[in-house]
Protein backbone atom coordinates (compact mmCIF):
# COMPACT_ATOMS: atom_id res chain seq x y z
CA UNK A 1 0.00 0.00 0.00
CA UNK A 2 1.38 3.29 -1.03
CA UNK A 3 1.53 6.04 1.36
CA UNK A 4 -0.06 9.10 0.77
CA UNK A 5 1.82 12.07 1.13
CA UNK A 6 1.02 14.28 3.79
CA UNK A 7 0.82 17.71 1.69
CA UNK A 8 0.66 20.69 3.26
CA UNK A 9 1.04 24.51 2.73
CA UNK A 10 2.85 25.17 -0.42
CA UNK A 11 1.92 29.34 -0.60
CA UNK A 12 0.76 31.54 1.46
CA UNK A 13 -0.18 35.34 0.81
CA UNK A 14 1.28 36.00 3.48
CA UNK A 15 4.44 34.39 3.43
CA UNK A 16 5.02 33.50 -0.55
CA UNK A 17 5.88 30.64 -1.12
CA UNK A 18 6.35 28.06 1.11
CA UNK A 19 9.14 24.86 1.56
CA UNK A 20 7.11 22.02 2.01
CA UNK A 21 9.77 19.96 3.78
CA UNK A 22 9.88 22.49 7.09
CA UNK A 23 6.73 23.90 6.29
CA UNK A 24 8.92 27.81 6.54
CA UNK A 25 8.59 30.24 3.80
CA UNK A 26 11.43 29.45 1.25
CA UNK A 27 13.47 32.25 2.48
CA UNK A 28 13.79 31.21 6.05
CA UNK A 29 14.19 27.22 4.57
CA UNK A 30 16.20 24.90 7.58
CA UNK A 31 16.02 21.90 4.61
CA UNK A 32 18.67 23.72 2.46
CA UNK A 33 20.74 24.79 5.37
CA UNK A 34 21.11 20.75 6.56
CA UNK A 35 25.05 20.22 6.42
CA UNK A 36 27.42 17.81 8.60
CA UNK A 37 28.24 18.54 11.88
CA UNK A 38 31.97 20.39 12.24
CA UNK A 39 33.99 17.51 13.41
CA UNK A 40 37.07 17.91 15.66
CA UNK A 41 39.35 19.12 13.17
CA UNK A 42 41.29 15.85 12.84
CA UNK A 43 41.27 13.54 9.05
CA UNK A 44 41.43 10.02 10.08
CA UNK A 45 42.48 7.41 7.72
CA UNK A 46 40.65 4.06 8.66
CA UNK A 47 40.49 0.51 6.51
CA UNK A 48 37.74 -1.22 6.72
CA UNK A 49 36.26 -5.11 5.61
CA UNK A 50 32.91 -5.21 7.10
CA UNK A 51 29.95 -5.55 4.59
CA UNK A 52 32.57 -6.13 1.58
CA UNK A 53 33.48 -9.94 1.44
CA UNK A 54 36.51 -9.44 2.62
CA UNK A 55 37.89 -6.85 0.44
CA UNK A 56 39.29 -3.61 2.01
CA UNK A 57 38.61 -0.01 1.38
CA UNK A 58 40.26 3.22 2.90
CA UNK A 59 37.84 5.56 4.81
CA UNK A 60 38.64 9.03 5.27
CA UNK A 61 36.69 10.69 7.88
CA UNK A 62 36.58 14.16 9.02
CA UNK A 63 38.31 16.54 5.54
CA UNK A 64 36.65 20.16 6.68
CA UNK A 65 35.34 20.40 3.11
CA UNK A 66 31.84 20.89 1.38
CA UNK A 67 29.72 18.24 -0.67
CA UNK A 68 30.67 19.66 -3.89
CA UNK A 69 34.70 20.53 -2.88
CA UNK A 70 35.09 16.51 -1.58
CA UNK A 71 34.09 15.07 -4.43
CA UNK A 72 36.44 16.99 -6.56
CA UNK A 73 39.03 16.29 -3.85
CA UNK A 74 38.43 12.74 -3.64
CA UNK A 75 38.37 11.99 -7.61
CA UNK A 76 42.36 13.30 -7.45
CA UNK A 77 42.78 11.05 -4.23
CA UNK A 78 41.67 8.03 -6.41
CA UNK A 79 43.63 9.03 -9.34
CA UNK A 80 46.55 9.73 -7.24
CA UNK A 81 46.10 5.81 -5.82
CA UNK A 82 44.86 4.55 -9.36
CA UNK A 83 41.96 2.86 -8.12
CA UNK A 84 38.07 3.53 -7.85
CA UNK A 85 35.99 4.39 -4.61
CA UNK A 86 32.96 6.82 -3.35
CA UNK A 87 32.16 9.89 -1.47
CA UNK A 88 29.52 8.18 0.74
CA UNK A 89 27.68 11.05 3.50
CA UNK A 90 31.35 13.03 4.24
CA UNK A 91 33.19 10.07 4.28
CA UNK A 92 35.76 9.14 1.24
CA UNK A 93 35.81 5.53 0.45
CA UNK A 94 39.09 4.46 -1.54
CA UNK A 95 39.05 0.80 -2.79
CA UNK A 96 42.40 -1.08 -1.27
CA UNK A 97 44.46 -0.21 1.35
CA UNK A 98 45.84 3.04 0.49
CA UNK A 99 46.94 4.22 3.76
CA UNK A 100 50.54 5.05 3.47
CA UNK A 101 49.60 6.47 0.13
CA UNK A 102 46.95 8.49 1.52
CA UNK A 103 48.32 10.09 4.59
CA UNK A 104 51.05 12.19 3.22
CA UNK A 105 49.07 14.01 0.31
CA UNK A 106 46.29 14.80 3.70
CA UNK A 107 49.28 16.41 5.32
CA UNK A 108 50.21 18.32 2.71
CA UNK A 109 47.18 20.03 3.04
CA UNK A 110 47.68 21.37 6.14
CA UNK A 111 45.20 19.16 8.01
CA UNK A 112 46.09 16.93 11.03
CA UNK A 113 45.90 13.32 9.95
CA UNK A 114 45.80 10.20 12.26
CA UNK A 115 45.68 6.96 11.07
CA UNK A 116 42.84 5.47 12.73
CA UNK A 117 42.41 1.51 13.43
CA UNK A 118 44.21 -1.79 12.93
Amino acid sequence: MKKRSEGGLVFSTEQGRMCPGCRQPVAECACAKESRPAGDGIVRVSRETKGRKGKGVTLITGIPLDDKALEAYAKTLKAKCGTGGTVKDGVVEIQGDQRDILVPLLEQKGWTVKRAGG
